[in-house]
């Protein structure tokens, strides 16, 4: 290999390094997420079965975006909070997995806001952010 040619790929790994740490990859899909409470059942995956829910409470209905038809039901997801609208709302670090058990649109309980991309239990919610918001942008993967 010619000096010039290792020069370069020199160059060109030193200017990836950089990039990454200036703009670090994304490690999975970002959208926003809300919260519900009880009731949970019936839920549009499983009915009135009690068994669906894990019994960490950590599960969420999946909005138009991930519903997929149904065959979101039964995914599991990395779901974080990246930011909100107000101020130190995500508890920064944290991550938690969920189950889908249910489609948004038909919850038996009111979200706390509409649109998401999921809506997450009160409890799953609470652990990666300050509960009384809205809603929160999230970074999630399955």
């Amino acid at each position: 290999m010619s000096r010039t040619h290792h020069t370069v790929l020199q160059w060109l790994s030193l200017s990836a390094l950089l990039l990454l740490r200036i703009v670090p990859p994304s490690h999975g899909d970002v959208g926003t997420a809300a919260q519900y409470g009880p009731p949970y059942t019936p839920t549009a995956c499983y009915g009135s079965d009690p068994t669906q829910f894990p019994s960490s409470n950590l599960f969420a209905a999946a909005g138009d975006g991930i519903w997929d038809n149904g065959a979101a039901c039964g995914r599991q997801y990395l779901v974080k909070c990246i930011s909100a609208t107000t101020p130190y709302t995500c508890v920064p670090d944290r991550t938690i997995q969920i189950r889908i058990v249910d489609f948004a649109p038909t919850l038996a309980s009111q979200p706390s806001f509409g649109g998401t991309t999921m809506v997450l239990t009160e409890t799953a919610l609470a652990i990666i952010a300050n509960s009384s918001a809205p809603s929160i942008n999230i970074e999630f993967q399955q």
